[in-house]
């Protein structure tokens, strides 16, 4: 099974939600920027992790819509020498993201490694420790303000993929949202991990909706596309749209087989 798109290979989909594709996880067999412009001809908007090692001017040439990249390359929310590193990298994510029509800037509890594993592992995360996260989330959306883009931070889980991250659940992220209350910084909201660590998906929806800036999701285990696991996508899809949510649902996850039959149950998921 392969997914078809008429002559122009656009597709339509429910006008309620907004269609993404991590270009990083999707396509594997091509090359990066062939990933992208298949993304883009069969109607999805494209997500990228770490923009520092691609071509601007070629991704921006695609003509594909970019909804999400990675907002900083170093740094962390909670040392303040770390805190000033975030910054000064998610300025220079700044500038790539006006290249590329200003997809929302992802940030994490700590700056990231190989694997996703946590440059700084910690354990345990003191009162003192929120204050200074809180600190330098205030510099970032002020840093969003200004410059016209917003930033967001995602949620991850502990157990499989992320071990050693502070400020990682979905509770947490909205905890320091609520705390620094701009526009310009908003959740990620990822489902995948917050299945893993959370669970209660439509509900915690709801909670988490006045902030959110985007939904991404896979299926678990496996963080595959929709229908490979336990979570019944469809469901939260017909909550969702109950709730008024017309923002970007994106597709961070690896194709089970067949990237285009991925896709494809991606797509039907989220199609009411």
């Amino acid at each position: 099974m392969t997914l078809t798109a008429g002559p122009s290979e656009q597709v339509s989909q429910h006008p309620g939600f907004d269609l993404a594709v991590c270009s990083e996880m999707q396509l594997l067999d091509l090359p990066h920027l062939d990933r992208v412009r298949r993304l883009h001809a069969l109607g999805f908007a494209v997500e990228l992790w770490d923009w520092t090692p691609r071509d601007v001017d070629a991704l921006a040439a695609t003509g594909a819509r970019f909804t999400s990249m990675t907002g900083y390359t170093r740094g962390e929310l909670i040392d303040p020498a770390g805190a000033d590193e975030l910054l000064r990298t998610a300025r220079e994510s700044v500038a790539v993201a006006h290249r590329l029509g200003d997809p929302h800037l992802n940030l994490h509890g700590t700056g990231l490694g190989d694997g996703g594993m946590p440059n700084r592992p910690q354990s345990v995360v003191t009162p003192r420790d929120w204050l200074a996260a809180e600190r330098t989330l205030r510099r970032v959306a002020a840093l969003g303000e200004r410059e016209g883009v917003t930033f967001q931070l995602e949620n991850l889980n502990l157990d499989v993929d992320h071990p050693g991250v502070p400020f990682a659940r979905a509770a947490d992220v909205i905890t320091l949202l609520e705390s620094v209350g701009s526009p310009a910084l908003r959740m990620n909201l990822d489902l995948y991990h917050a299945q893993i660590g959370e669970g209660n998906l439509i509900e915690l929806c709801r909670r988490a909706l006045p902030l959110v800036g985007e939904i991404q999701v896979a299926d678990v285990p496996g963080r595959c596309e929709p229908g490979t696991g336990e979570i019944s996508y469809p469901g939260i899809a017909r909550a969702l749209a109950e709730m008024g949510y017309a923002g970007v649902v994106a597709l961070e996850g690896w194709a089970s087989g067949d990237s285009e039959v991925a896709l494809e149950r991606f797509r039907d998921a989220f199609t009411l």
